[in-house]
């Protein structure tokens, strides 16, 4: 049986404050020409749906063309929540929809049962286990010794009771020890981590949360990525969609990508302003700048926007920045964890680095405070 995995497809993100709609339609046009071309019996969407818990009414309405025309292709959809998901909003409507072949992940309640698919080979059970906190997992499960996150999501896939009769498929939202992430992704210290040794009985793991498409020291192990490129740190990445085909349990999994075209790609130049300035070639890529001029220049920005037009950062590297601390934007310190926020502030204000024994402390007390405990 064939699948598309995709995820993180982050609808109504914004990079810096400039509306990328019209990028995730096309990027979503494609992947449905991709489903058409490769004719799966299902698709797996990883996690990350929305870039905010509280999506726009023009993402909701993105998504609801998507999955729209999803189920007119009479297709098994399978959708789980992330960490940038309410996942209250993605299990709405999950039992209603569940006879159309769109299958929402609910909210994590302790049980999670298996939606069974059948082939040639036999039954196919494919669990969804949306992004989870330990406190999630302890909450269901108290007499469980549940203090990190590979304990929580290995209680969680010991509870499933998997049937290694069956071929068995988890598509999950986590970050597995040894992936590698991108600036753009969220972490808390590296207390999020996961190992991959909790999956060794599934025969294929769709992952959602890392932006750049890898396997996780085994090829059934597997994040697409995103369909776009959502920072500039992405901008030499290539965006995909992974198609995987089960066959008979035990044999080899068939993997492949297909590679995505997106109607605008995300570039970093740099130079003198004179010369970037006075070239021919125009584009209409998003592009961050970096001037090489030794002294600032006036409205340097506006001016570069009219040969780039969707220039959407500018920064200097010259003698005097590499000697200052480096501008930041906005988005940068958006992307840095909870606790690289916490170790610059904590550098900055006694000149030193936390010791091994402080910065454990603060890693705990930021998964205690992110998982809502009190």
């Amino acid at each position: 049986m064939k699948f598309v995995h995709v995820s993180d497809l982050h609808l109504g993100k914004r990079l810096h404050e400039t509306s990328l709609i019209e990028d995730q339609q096309a990027i979503l046009n494609q992947i449905l020409n991709i489903i058409d071309s490769e004719n799966p019996s299902g698709v797996f969407i990883a996690g990350d749906i929305y870039d905010k818990s509280s999506p726009s009414a023009e993402a909701v309405a993105l998504f609801d063309f998507f999955i729209s025309e999803l189920a007119k292709r009479r297709l098994h959809v399978f959708i789980i929540s992330g960490n940038h998901d309410s996942a209250e909003r993605i299990a709405f409507g999950s039992k209603i929809l569940d006879a159309t072949g769109i299958h929402l992940s609910p909210v994590y309640n302790g049980e999670i049962l298996p939606t069974k698919l059948t082939d040639k080979y036999g039954e196919i059970d494919v669990y969804m286990l949306p992004f989870v906190k330990p406190s999630h997992v302890r909450r269901f499960y108290e007499d469980e010794n549940i203090e990190s996150y590979t304990d929580a999501i290995k209680v969680a896939i010991e509870k499933m009771n998997l049937n290694s009769n069956n071929r068995n498929v988890l598509i999950t939202h986590q970050f597995v020890t040894g992936a590698t992430r991108s600036e753009s992704e969220e972490s808390v210290g590296g207390t999020d981590n996961v190992d991959a040794s909790v999956f060794a009985n599934f025969d294929y793991v769709a992952l959602g949360h890392l932006h750049g498409p890898q396997n996780c020291g085994d090829i059934k192990i597997r994040y697409s990525g995103t369909p776009l490129k959502y920072s500039f740190a992405e901008a030499n990445d290539t965006k995909s969609v992974t198609v995987i085909e089960l066959k008979e349990k035990g044999t080899n999994l068939d993997v492949k990508t297909v590679e995505l075209k997106p109607i605008r790609d995300m570039k970093k130049i740099r130079g003198e302003f004179n010369d970037l300035i006075n070239i021919a070639d125009r584009t209409e890529d998003y592009v961050q700048i970096t001037l090489t001029d030794e002294e600032d220049i006036p409205n340097a920005m506006s001016r570069l926007q009219n040969v780039y037009k969707n220039a959407l950062e500018l920064r200097y590297d010259n003698t005097r920045t590499r000697t200052n601390m480096e501008i930041l934007s906005a988005e940068d310190v958006e992307n840095k964890s909870a606790f690289e926020l916490f170790s610059d502030f904590f550098k900055e204000r006694n000149n030193a680095e936390m010791n091994e024994k402080q910065s454990e402390y603060v890693k705990s007390l930021i998964e205690k405070i992110e998982g809502g405990q009190s």
